[in-house]
Parts: structure tokens; sequence; C-alpha cells
């Protein structure tokens, strides 16, 4: 139950009550996964059946624990010691997503706005990485799998990571296009993840 708690914790504060601040104050709606039928559509569809992932192997965890522990347990990390790395880790990602969503302001968005510009957040942990959110999600799934280390989180992880890497490239490209020289030089002073 303490892994649904923290992910109704981590999802309402990151996703749920930033998305409400942002279109409180902007009346734009940050969530703006692609829907088309090109890549970015693509993987818009792939981040949200991950996300439903995720959600249910959250509460399958909460109400029927023994199903998680017969989806591939990988023995070698079954330990008090790497379920607190875990712990350790989804509370740093937690602490990351919350802070770099406050220095992004009302630029934070959940995929590509095209159809409304927004600044270029550009001060606070965003000057020391330019991907703190995605860096954040990252950490998040690494947490979950160290907390539960089994093929399914496993999956969830590498799955995770192949699409942040993608809609990472897809940002960035469209960053460059709408700040131009600005934006390239912003990306040769900051690394996109460390």
């Amino acid at each position: 139950m303490e892994l649904l708690a923290f992910f109704l914790l981590y999802f309402g504060l990151t996703f749920v009550w930033r998305s409400v601040l942002v279109y409180r104050k902007t009346g734009i709606n940050p969530l703006v996964l692609g829907k088309g039928d090109d890549a970015y559509g693509f993987e818009g569809r792939a981040f949200k059946l991950t996300i439903m992932l995720i959600a249910a192997f959250v509460l399958m965890r909460a109400y029927w624990p023994a199903s998680t522990q017969e989806i591939g347990t990988i023995a070698a990390l079954q330990s008090p010691t790497w379920t607190a790395l875990g712990w350790l880790l989804m509370g740093l990602s937690l602490v990351i997503m919350l802070v770099a969503q406050a220095q992004m302001g009302m630029s934070w968005r959940i995929g590509i706005d095209e159809k409304k510009p927004h600044g270029l957040g550009d001060t606070g942990s965003v000057c020391a990485v330019a991907q703190p959110d995605f860096l954040s999600l990252r950490i998040t799934l690494l947490g979950l799998f160290f907390y539960s280390p089994n093929a399914f989180t496993l999956a969830l992880s590498s799955v995770g990571e192949v699409l942040m890497q993608l809609q990472v490239r897809l940002e960035e490209q469209h960053l460059l296009g709408q700040h131009g020289e600005v934006y390239a030089t912003y990306c040769q002073k900051v690394r996109r993840w460390m």
C-alpha cells in the first residue's frame, strides 16, 4: 500500500496539480502528447500505455502482492538494501520533479505544444540539467525496479528509457526550431541529463 500511496502523491503533485496550476494561470492545457500517425504520435500513445502499465503494476502490488512475485522476480536484488535504495531514488525523483516544475513555471508541458509557444526555462536546476523532468522520471522507474526487482519492472524501466530518449530528442528539435540560436547556445552550455 505504501507504493500506491507514493505514486498517488507523485502523480497527484507532479501531473494533476501542476497541470491544473498551469491551466488556471495561462488557460493552456499543458498535456500535449502527440496523437497523429507520425513518430511523435506513436511515442505519445506508447507513453500513455506505459503510464497505464505502471499504474496497473502499482495497483497489483497494493492489492494482490503475491501476483507481482510471480512475474520473473530477480532474486539477487531481493533485499532490504535494494528496497531502501528504490525508496531513496523514488523520493529523490519526486524532489527533482517538484523543483524542476517550479523553476519551469508556466512553461512546463508534457509534450510538444506547437500551437502555443512558450518561453525557454533557463534558470535554476534547468541550467544544471537540460531535462530535469525526464531525469526525474528515469530515476522513478529505476527506483521502482530496485523496490520490486522483477521482469515486469525491468521491462517498464527499459521501455520508459527508450520512450524518454525519443521524446527528449523530439522536444529538443522542436525547441531548436522555436528558439533558434538561443536554444542552440543553451544546449552547448547545459548537458541533457547530468
